[in-house]
């Protein structure tokens, strides 16, 4: 041992613990966990953007034609021919969600586009696709699924392509948590824009929880630090949610909230959200049109 060279008046005892050396393997081994717990994060992260840039690649090499909207005298497609469909409406926040997740996993030639006019809804829509008559609605393997929060964990599951949820145990039950709570947030932002007020308690709180949620993890400007599918479940409903209060209650949901504010940038700089964007008026006009928000 390196220690046995040392003269023998600098020798300690054999049996007398060497303080030191015991503080140095500690110290290195909280740094190899430390680069360990990055080194798992800095994957994840690498993984996900390396496989979002190149669906990015892909799309702005050859920017995918949207289908025109299907309304009451259209056709319908070859319905359940083996081809995998995910029915939307472009101004729709709920299928807006379903878009952005086929979109993350560059699945824009595997998962084809249906538009649906909503407001000149076609019949064999209902009758032989989807019961329930809403979008999104995804027509897979011979059955459709639905439900727009269901879905985006459907296709990250049953198809290939980054994984938008990750392995870490507390970031996962964060986003179930975050998930589960979508819904609600949903409620207390629109709430307030239907009943004609100007502001609710529930919906200043709301917006309160999720400033709060960006700041949970140090690791990027996302809910869980890094994008997720918790992201597209909240993002959709921010945009809208951003122009309506600004518009017609003079309420800018990102002032005084900081992490919100980011958020808001750094989503704006991922191309497969950008790409499923509608312009601001439009959404307005249709806010105004279904919700009868004034």
């Amino acid at each position: 041992p390196v220690a046995n060279l040392a003269p023998i008046s600098s020798r300690r005892p054999i049996n007398t613990r060497d303080d030191s050396l015991t503080t140095h393997h500690q110290t290195n081994t909280h740094q190899i966990l430390i680069q360990t717990t990055r080194a798992t994060t800095a994957s994840y992260t690498c993984h996900v953007l390396l496989a979002m840039a190149a669906a990015a690649a892909i799309a702005s090499s050859t920017k995918e034609v949207l289908p025109p909207a299907l309304g009451a005298v259209s056709e319908p497609p070859p319905l359940f021919d083996g081809t995998t469909r995910l029915y939307i409406c472009y101004i729709c926040p709920f299928a807006q969600r379903a878009w952005v997740t086929r979109n993350c996993k560059g699945l824009q030639e595997e998962i084809k586009l249906v538009a649906i006019n909503l407001e000149d809804k076609p019949a064999w829509y209902k009758e032989k696709v989807y019961p329930q008559g809403t979008v999104p609605s995804l027509e897979h393997d011979g059955r459709v699924t639905g439900e727009s929060l269901d879905l985006i964990k459907y296709i990250d599951t049953n198809f290939q392509g980054p994984a938008l949820l990750p392995q870490d145990p507390a970031k996962r039950q964060f986003a179930d948590e975050l998930i589960a709570y979508a819904d609600a947030f949903t409620k207390a932002l629109y709430s307030p824009l239907i009943s004609q007020v100007a502001m609710s308690d529930e919906a200043v709180a709301a917006l309160d929880k999720i400033e709060a949620a960006l700041s949970k993890f140090s690791d990027g400007p996302f809910f869980l630090g890094q994008f997720s599918l918790v992201d597209i479940a909240y993002v959709t409903i921010l945009e809208r949610v951003q122009i309506y209060y600004s518009n017609l209650r003079n309420y800018e949901i990102a002032k005084d909230r900081p992490n919100l504010e980011r958020y808001t940038e750094e989503m704006n700089k991922i191309e497969a959200y950008k790409q499923t964007k509608n312009v601001p008026l439009a959404l307005l006009d249709a806010a105004k049109r279904h919700l009868k928000i004034a």
